[in-house]
Parts: structure tokens; C-alpha cells; sequence
């Protein structure tokens, strides 16, 4: 069991270290590239990588007619989600778009909440609100740096919580292999009437142009670090308990602090250091509530005392 647990968090760290490379070549993409081309191409290289993984693992890639309603919704929600975050770092330091993208774990325990009626105590709901205290330290100087803009991350946290709760349901009916391949063939086939309405139409973030040089590689990049990493992520729970795995989550903002500065010279300010450890800080303790929670139900409720026992002594 040990060595189980050491393999998925040995793939959690692998995630972390991999999904700011999607961001990355992103961001450089974007230099030449509308958004939502990079949008689109991320799902069709996507699409390509995990249809040899779906054969070899034998699960196929087909999936339950009854599905593809809930398919398409969590593909509609990555497409979103990608798009928004997307347009976030073409202007955006990556920290600083990563950061405020991280109130999702709150907006997603809030949503749960509401359409699954799970427990969420008053400890938890103070520190989603300290959270969001947090977001607004890191997009304050973001809206008078980059407009309006700093809002799209908000986007991708709300879009991408949906994603989650949608794979929460599709979870326990359909594998996660196929789930994956699935769910970047709609995507791409969401995003590809967009982009061919769009052609010649000047859209700055629609309308698709002809990759140059080193442009064909970011698009590959985009695609084959997301295929990585998400599979990464879906096999190291498979591994290890979420409660393991979700506090290395937030090396992620580590990385892409590091991988920002290298490749792009950017920074982070103080304020967005404050609004980083806030949000952090409220994620973890989210975190530990619900380890606290989930151990609570799992202990054997304490037997009820028997009344008039020392009489019947």
C-alpha cells in the first residue's frame, strides 16, 4: 500500500512539474496565434496522443449513447475553461492567471454544496471567503495593469470547477481513459465550426492564421503536455487518496513562478505574493477540514450509554 501511495504521489509531482508547460507554450503560441486556434489545436493534438494510450489499455474509445450529452458538457466546460485562461496569459504573467484560477477548489466546494448536498461547515465557508479575499489581492493590481482582462482567470475557475462536478458524476459510469479521448475529440469538434465561421473575418482571437516556425511546435506543445499531464493526474488517483494528492496541487503555482520568470522574465509583486499565500493558505486548510470530515465518518459512532445501569448492578 505504501509503495502505491510513493507511486501516486510520484505522478501528482509529475503533473505539477508538466501542466505549466501547457501554459507556457500557450503563451507563446499566442504571440503569433489567435486564442482560440491554440484552444482548438490543444484538443486535436490532445485527441491524437490518447487514441494509442485508449487501444494498447484495451478500454476502446467508444463510450454509452446515454453519455455523450454529459461528455460534450465536460468537454464544452474544458473548452471554456482552456479558452479563457488562454487569453489571460497572452497579457498575463503566468503566477499571477494561475493564482487567481486556484479559487476554484472554493468555487468547486461551494457548487458541491449546492448540487450534491455534501457537508460544508461554517470553518470551511470562512476560509473560502478568506480565499477569495485572496484572488482579490492578486487582481487588484492586475486590472490596473491589464484591464478587464485579469477577469478571464475567474472564468477558467468557474468553467473548470463545472468540468470537475460533471467528471465527479461521469466518474463511476465511464473509465478514464476513454472519458479523456472522448472528451478532446468534442471538444475539438466544438471548437472547429467557431474557428471555420471565424476564418477571414479579422476576429483578433478567432480567426485561425497559418503557423510559422517555431509556432507548429508551441501548438504540439500545448496538446502533448496536456495529453501528459492529465494522464498523469487521472493514473496518480488511481494510486493515492485525493486528501494525498490535493495539497502538492499547489506546487503548481511554484513551478509556474519559476518557469514565468525563466522564459517570459516575469515576477510577481508583492501584492500578488500576498494574495498567493492567502489563497494557498485557505486551499490547505480547506484541505485539512475535509480530511477532518471524511475521518469523522469513517470512526464507528460511540455505543449510547445504557440507562439505570448501576441500579441494575
Amino acid at each position: 500500500m505504501g509503495d502505491r501511495i510513493l507511486l501516486g504521489v510520484a505522478l501528482m509531482l509529475g503533473f505539477v512539474a508538466t501542466a505549466p508547460m501547457i501554459d507556457v507554450a500557450s503563451k507563446l503560441a499566442a504571440a503569433t496565434l489567435p486564442v482560440g486556434q491554440i484552444t482548438a489545436a490543444r484538443f486535436l493534438v490532445q485527441g491524437f496522443a490518447m487514441l494509442p494510450v485508449a487501444l494498447v489499455a484495451g478500454h476502446g474509445v467508444s463510450m454509452p449513447l446515454g453519455l455523450v450529452g454529459w461528455v460534450a458538457a465536460r468537454a464544452l466546460m474544458l473548452v471554456l475553461s482552456t479558452y479563457a485562461f488562454v487569453s489571460a496569459i497572452d497579457v498575463m504573467p503566468l503566477a499571477d492567471a494561475l493564482a487567481i484560477v486556484f479559487v476554484m477548489p472554493f468555487v468547486l466546494l461551494l457548487l458541491g454544496r449546492f448540487f450534491f448536498g455534501d457537508a460544508v461547515g461554517p470553518r470551511r465557508i470562512v476560509a473560502c471567503a478568506v480565499g477569495f479575499c485572496g484572488c482579490l489581492l492578486v487582481i487588484q493590481p492586475s486590472l490596473a495593469a491589464f484591464g478587464l482582462v485579469a477577469l478571464w482567470p475567474l472564468g477558467t475557475a468557474a468553467s473548470f470547477a463545472l468540468y470537475m462536478l460533471i467528471t465527479r458524476g461521469l466518474s463511476v459510469r465511464m473509465h478514464p481513459i476513454p472519458m479523456q479521448f472522448q472528451t478532446s475529440v468534442l471538444a475539438f469538434a466544438i471548437c472547429l465550426p467557431v474557428l471555420l465561421v471565424a476564418e477571414g473575418t479579422g476576429h483578433p482571437t478567432l480567426d485561425p492564421l497559418m503557423p510559422e516556425g517555431w509556432a507548429w511546435a508551441w501548438l504540439a506543445g500545448v496538446g502533448l503536455a496536456s495529453a501528459l499531464s492529465h494522464m498523469m493526474m487521472t493514473v496518480a488517483l488511481r494510486f493515492a487518496p485525493s486528501a494525498t494528492l490535493a495539497p502538492l496541487n499547489y506546487l503548481e503555482i511554484v513551478v509556474s513562478v519559476i518557469l514565468g520568470f525563466a522564459v517570459f522574465g516575469d515576477w510577481p509583486n508583492a501584492l500578488t505574493w500576498a494574495g498567493i499565500a492567502v489563497i494557498v493558505g485557505s486551499g490547505l486548510y480547506v484541505i485539512h477540514r475535509e480530511r477532518v470530515t471524511a475521518s469523522a465518518e469513517r470512526l464507528p459512532a460511540p455505543a449510547s450509554p445504557v440507562r439505570g445501569s448501576s441500579a441494575a448492578g
